[in-house]
């Protein structure tokens, strides 16, 4: 994900997310009465990349002050890097009275015209439907990265009918890897899975990777793992593109060999858990 424009400049509003190199010199900070503030200590000409790590309606706020900083600096060229695109998940109304979370932040990220705004694997195809001028890393090499360190023969684990179509073009980037297809029923109103299948009589024994954008919680991987053992298979691992983990990681441990996630949300340090820098 490096940039080769050398004319390019870089301003990392988060200072342990760093994926472009040195950042012009600022200062930021939030005043007492909640709002995010920034000052820009050297000059700024050319083009310029923000890059965030979103994770609060504040940082999202922060862009968009550094945004009008940058503005009145006279820097005509700007864009910006979020790997994780926050509220994507929320991109269909599924009762009445639920906002279109997505879509409120898309609007907010497009008012800014930006140049380019690059997002690494967003969790469907709406995101970059929304956003203007959108760059997409998808997550193929990541996941290939990741694969060389698992020696085995696998198989590839669709969580979900959501995945398939994303984890089928991985397959063939991948040379054809074979796809477990698995689906999981989650009540609307509530948002609690059950359910969990797994489209095969007899996994023997063979290595399974379960691939995914998001873990958040991890019910879904915790239920998806049993199901998956109850199918005879062998060494479980789990590859997830964007790693909140706002429960932790023991019980994933338990069930999973190893965790791969990336530094796009938040810096991870777990025993089981290998983290790629973006």
């Amino acid at each position: 994900m490096r940039i080769n424009n050398a004319n390019m400049k870089f301003i990392h509003l988060d200072s342990d997310f760093t994926p472009y190199g040195k950042s012009i010199d600022f200062e930021m900070f939030t005043f007492s009465g909640g709002e995010p503030h920034i000052k820009i200590k050297e000059a700024v000409k050319g083009a310029i990349t923000i890059t965030h790590r979103i994770r609060s309606f504040a940082d999202v706020g922060m862009i968009l002050v550094a945004t009008d900083a940058l503005r009145r600096m006279h820097v005509k060229e700007i864009s910006l890097f979020i790997p994780y695109f926050p509220a994507a998940r929320q991109d269909r109304v599924m009762v009445s009275g639920e906002a279109l979370s997505v879509k409120v932040y898309a609007d907010i990220i497009n008012s800014q015209n930006y140049e380019k705004v690059t997002v690494f694997d967003p969790h469907s195809e709406v995101t970059p439907a929304l956003l203007n001028n959108i760059e997409v890393i998808d997550n193929q090499k990541y996941v290939k990265q990741c694969l060389q360190t698992i020696k085995e023969d696998i198989v590839l684990i669709s969580p979900d009918g959501g995945a398939l179509k994303k984890i089928y073009k991985l397959s063939a980037y991948l040379g054809g890897i074979e796809v477990i297809e698995c689906s999981k029923k989650r009540d609307v109103k509530t948002g609690k899975l059950s359910g969990f299948t797994v489209y095969a009589d007899d996994l023997k024994r063979k290595t399974a990777v379960v691939v995914d954008d998001i873990c958040d919680g991890g019910g879904t991987f915790l239920g998806l793992g049993n199901a998956l053992q109850e199918k005879n298979v062998g060494d479980l691992h789990l590859i997830i593109s964007h790693g909140i983990f706002n429960k932790g990681f023991e019980q994933l441990e338990n069930i999973y060999k190893t965790i791969f996630t990336t530094n796009s949300f938040r810096d991870v340090n777990s025993k089981k858990v290998v983290q790629i820098q973006l």
